[in-house]
């Protein structure tokens, strides 16, 4: 028997930030080293981060990202490293380095190319066409890249027949909720059907509207979990692996299944390494005990690591928030001190003559207990100031949603100039259920730099408000706040539900229409009235061009606005 020293380095890469990201990439080598790892692998385009998206259409950028990978190959002896990277060959592809004791032994290209949802990578890059099978030390080895071993017959497959013992699989996944058992429930499978061991490390941080939870698992052939990282946090996990021998010979059998899964011009390479088995007493390693969070737990923290990346990466170190008193404020408000530091937060209370007592005193009350500072200023004199100029104009005219919007506006450039005068970010509080009928008013409540919760239906909104509270033990956010009904406090008396239906009944609709492409007709068996659901639909199709012009905000479910889900805004067919 043979035992593996393997170390998962689960880094937050910057995308484009290639010396730091080279520099973090050797000092997760150098933890390796420490901890007497044989191999040490880190997530696909660690050197680059993910997505670079148009970045790898600029030959300086894959150029220096190639000179990073040879600083962190120089940097790489006394163990094998396997590092993401984009390599060049006339073409560009997204590739896995496999260097051994600072010499880069060979390149795997990734075979399967993601071109849905999020993923854009035939834009940019070719597909490999060989798997490569490698051996250190007498134990056989396949590496491949996060799409590849979400196909049935696909490279992880080819290389276990090639007599691969372990299959290393970097990725840059994507979170969004619930995909953390949807990759054990993969990977295990995968296991089972290769009879090996599945390494698989997953790159954790935010970029734009993604987050990248970690995760990292190892899964033996047996599709056990073995060893495990954490979510939303930076790690190297370290675990010993033992190896009985090969489960599958590369028998005739096998060959014959190879040749059915192999396409016209790929082949499979088997290639040796030197060994960087180190032989000896090493540290001890302990895993750590995981606790699998809860799943408004696990959407908060993608939400706190999303914001935190969004505000930092770019370079800002302060943001302001528009403070209503009402529940989506007060959520974003929550996240954001979470995140960034109380002292990093700034709320401004700008009331009308329609705002209540209750709104300022909750805005308050809420921003005391969180130690932030919140500033009021009343824009009733600029709104009589707007209605005089427009008094001409308007003449004989009724009062109607302009004059709502026009507060709503008058808000956004107080908070945009506030973003001016002193550097801050404003972070903007609309949720996906807003966002998905329109309920939001362009250049008002819609203006800003940063967009928290707006893949966040408002259902969950109330219950990531009440998660928050309990993990706290005190209401953190005023309990009036989450139980008081939805409004804009635009007009005299002004309820959501003037112009939606409940949010019980509107976020199912949402959910199906927008995440799952139900059709009208199964949306109606979802005893669901008529009336409304064609209402709906019709908001929400209407909406797209307002949505291409909202901030980007941070993806939590299978299906968000954006990259996600890309409906032309000049569109007249009818869904229901």
């Amino acid at each position: 028997m043979k035992k593996l020293r393997i170390a998962l380095a689960q880094i937050n890469s910057t995308v484009g930030y290639l010396s730091g990201n080279a520099k973090k990439i050797c000092s997760y080598i150098k933890k390796a080293k420490m901890l007497k790892a044989d191999i040490v692998v880190f997530p696909e385009l660690a050197i680059t981060g993910y997505p670079p998206e148009d970045l790898l259409l600029k030959p300086q950028f894959i150029k220096e990202n190639i000179d990073a990978l040879h600083e962190i190959r120089a940097a790489a002896k006394d163990l094998s490293t396997i590092v993401g990277f984009v390599d060049r060959n006339q073409v560009i592809y997204n590739a896995a380095a496999v260097i051994s004791n600072g010499k880069l032994v060979d390149v795997y290209h990734k075979r399967h190319l993601p071109n849905y949802g999020v993923f854009d990578e035939y834009r940019y890059f070719k597909p490999g066409k060989r798997f490569p099978v490698y051996n250190l030390g007498g134990i056989r080895i396949g590496v491949n890249i996060c799409e590849d071993i979400w196909r049935e017959k696909g490279p992880a497959k080819i290389q276990s027949l090639s007599g691969a013992e372990i299959i290393i699989n970097i990725n840059a996944s994507p979170y969004h909720e619930g995909k953390l058992s949807i990759r054990e429930t993969l990977l295990s499978t995968r296991a089972l059907e290769c009879r090996a061991v599945i390494v698989y490390v997953n790159m954790v941080g935010g970029q734009d509207e993604l987050v990248f939870d970690g995760g990292s698992l190892i899964i033996n052939r047996d599709g056990n979990i073995t060893g495990r990282g954490r979510q939303f946090r930076e790690e190297l996990i370290v675990a010993d692996i033992d190896i009985k021998g090969p489960s599958q010979k590369v028998s005739d059998k096998n060959k014959k299944e190879l040749k059915t899964l192999l396409q016209n011009d790929e082949y499979i390479e088997n290639i040796k390494i030197p060994s960087t088995l180190k032989k000896g007493q090493k540290p001890a390693v302990r895993q750590k005990k995981f606790i699998r969070m809860s799943e408004n737990e696990e959407v908060y923290n993608a939400l706190l690591l999303g914001t935190k990346d969004y505000v930092f990466k770019n370079g800002f170190k302060k943001v302001v928030i528009g403070l209503s008193g009402g529940v989506d404020s007060a959520l974003v408000t929550t996240i954001a001190a979470d995140a960034l530091g109380k002292e990093n937060v700034h709320g401004l209370f700008m009331p009308s003559a329609y705002t209540s007592k209750e709104s300022y005193n909750d805005a308050y009350r809420h921003a005391n207990n969180l130690g932030i500072k919140i500033v009021t200023i009343p824009i009733d004199s600029i709104f009589k100031e707007y209605l005089k100029m427009f008094s001409k104009s308007f003449k004989g005219l009724k009062t109607d949603i302009t004059e709502e919007n026009l507060q709503a506006r008058i808000r956004g450039n107080i908070l945009m100039a506030f973003s001016n005068k002193f550097g801050w970010l404003v972070l903007t509080t609309g949720n996906k259920s807003e966002m998905s009928v329109g309920y939001a008013t362009l250049y008002g409540d819609m203006a800003g730099g940063f967009a928290v919760i707006k893949d966040v239906p408002k259902t969950m909104v109330y219950e990531l408000c009440k998660w928050r509270n309990k993990k706290e033990d005190r209401d953190l956010i005023p309990q009036r706040i989450l139980w008081k009904e939805p409004t804009a406090e635009l007009k005299p008396d002004q309820r959501d539900t003037d112009t939606l239906p409940p949010y019980p009944v509107l976020d199912p609709i949402l959910k199906a229409y927008v995440e799952e492409d139900r059709s009208f007709e199964e949306i109606l068996q979802m005893e669901c009235d008529r009336e409304c659901v064609q209402k709906v639909i019709k908001m929400i199709d209407h909406a797209e061009y307002k949505r291409r012009q909202a901030p980007p905000g941070i993806k939590i479910t299978p299906r968000a606005f954006g990259k996600d889900r890309r409906f032309p805004i000049t569109n007249r067919y009818k869904s229901y």
